[in-house]
């Protein structure tokens, strides 16, 4: 039984050190979460402890008078303003890098302490299970009953998205948000990235791969683990020793056999799963976070909202969409790629978050990093690319058999934007990639052409997979490795910023 009381909302001390600072959250956050594991525990064994049982979040707070003389530059790291900003934190064990971050550059910027305590906001019983517990799994029906009474549970209405969203109007004198999530909204989205994806949201990597075909999730399971496997070869082993892992759904972990500290039985047993997850995550990590993450998003804009919507929160350095797409020139190619500079936005799931008059921009960090990558992978640079690749705007609908609508309608709008290709994900995660920050880009391959006589059918793909996808997922890893090799600070785009932002990433 914990014999701490929890910490009572309140400040808890001024810090111009960002490791000092951290260390103080991290207190406030393992005392008050151990605390309600303790009392929950105690209330499965009968126990009720003689009244409710409530800890909260710590928060962290700036407060400036005077404008800051800050690196112009860069995208985040200072606050818009004068006056107070402050923002909830959870798991200060997952984002230890990411806080580290963020402190130091306000400090920086603004030379002025950071304040660290106890806020109001109270913590979900369920959200002090950082490994995902089914809390009413092992209640009986009274004790579920009273379950409310007793601990606060998930509340809506604490974790929405006005801060990212910019429809919060809180005042000119009230506290800003520091960051694009509150702690609430946060624990919510790293617990629905576990049922989702059937991994754990510590090994999610900062650079992001989406798919809608098991095609290439297979290819990177193969890639992968051929990753982990030992070589003589000194420079293949140098390249392959930048990742320590490749871990599956079930957190299933291979080691790097090229590393003197790999596990001889692979680490960690695997979870035999009954059955696969909704959107399967698979991740080639590496020690600083910044490896590859792939997810199969399935069929859908649904899907992409779904699955970009959590992992936001984990604030990635960039996320790509890899998929098949429908080519709709004359002049394309099965198995030609498609590099999307624009979108057409009718996948519908976004409209009440981000309007379609807001455009969605192509960001040349990504673009660039795609195409140096088609060039390496194929040989192929200068002129000779276009005969492979194509760069236009790429139309995302919601309707996967729009090949049925009266033609007249989808061929003028085609038209009209210049469309060269049309799919069901890539508008949608490029659009949430705009809404919460996060660098994205498309690249895709055309698997068929319905406006030519040329449909989606299993004899008339079965050649376009197999000489395809090998060679796309390659060109994906390899554009991913271009952005972290070419730094943080550049890829981050100003443009990505609204007027009033959160100083956070």
């Amino acid at each position: 039984m914990i014999d701490k009381a929890p910490l009572q909302p309140g400040s808890a001390g001024r810090f111009t050190d960002a490791k000092a600072a951290l260390a103080c959250v991290r207190d406030i956050y393992e005392r008050n979460t151990a605390y309600l594991r303790d009392r929950f525990n105690a209330y499965t064994q009968g126990e009720e402890g003689g009244g409710r049982h409530r800890a909260y979040y710590p928060y962290v707070r700036l407060t400036t008078h005077s404008g800051a003389v800050v690196d112009t530059r860069l995208a985040y790291g200072f606050v818009e303003g004068t006056g107070t900003h402050a923002t909830t934190v959870t798991r200060p064990d997952l984002f230890e890098r990411y806080l580290l971050e963020q402190f130091s550059l306000l400090l920086r910027s603004h030379g002025v302490p950071l304040e660290v305590g106890v806020s109001d906001e109270a913590i979900p019983i369920h959200f002090a299970f950082s490994q995902g517990m089914y809390v009413e799994g092992d209640l009986p029906p009274d004790r579920l009953t009273r379950l409310p009474d007793l601990f606060d549970l998930p509340d809506l209405a604490r974790m929405d998205d006005t801060i990212v969203n910019g429809t919060g109007d809180n005042g000119p004198d009230a506290v800003k948000p520091l960051a694009l999530f509150t702690a609430p909204r946060v624990d919510f989205s790293l617990h629905r990235l576990r049922h989702y994806t059937a991994t754990a949201p510590e090994n999610f990597q900062n650079f992001v791969l989406f798919t809608n075909y098991q095609f290439y999730v297979d290819e990177f399971i193969r890639l992968s683990r051929e990753i982990m496997e030992p070589t003589d070869d000194a420079d293949l082993a140098a390249y392959r020793r930048q990742y320590d892992r490749f871990v599956e759904p079930g957190d299933a972990v291979t080691w790097n056999r090229n590393l003197d500290y790999a596990v001889a039985d692979d680490g960690e047993p695997a979870v035999k799963l009954a059955r696969m997850p909704q959107m399967p995550a698979y991740h080639l990590t590496r020690p600083d976070g910044n490896g590859i993450t792939l997810v199969n998003i399935g069929v859908g804009p649904s899907n992409a909202k779904t699955i970009t919507d959590h992992i936001a929160v984990l604030r990635p350095h960039a996320w790509l969409m890899l998929g098949h797409c429908a080519g709709l020139r004359q002049t394309q190619r099965l198995g030609d790629y498609v590099l999307a500079h624009g979108y057409v936005r009718e996948d519908h799931v976004l409209d009440a978050d981000l309007p379609l008059w807001v455009p969605v921009p192509a960001l040349a960090e990504v673009q660039r990093a795609l195409e140096t990558a088609v060039e390496r992978v194929t040989g192929l640079s200068g002129f000779d690319l276009k005969s492979i690749m194509r760069t236009g705007t790429v139309a995302t609908i919601d309707n996967r058999n729009w090949e049925l609508r009266d033609h007249r309608e989808p061929l003028m709008r085609f038209s009209q934007s210049r469309a060269i290709a049309l799919d069901m994900e890539s508008a949608t995660i490029a659009a949430n990639g705009f809404r919460f920050r996060v660098p994205y880009g498309t690249l895709l391959c055309v698997s068929d052409k319905p406006m030519h006589g040329q449909l989606k059918l299993p004899g008339m793909a079965d050649r376009f997979y197999r000489e395809r996808v090998d060679q796309h997922l390659k060109i994906g890893v390899l554009a991913m490795e271009l952005l972290r090799e070419h730094g943080m600070e550049t890829l981050h785009s100003r443009k990505l910023r609204s007027l009033a932002e959160a100083a956070f990433q």
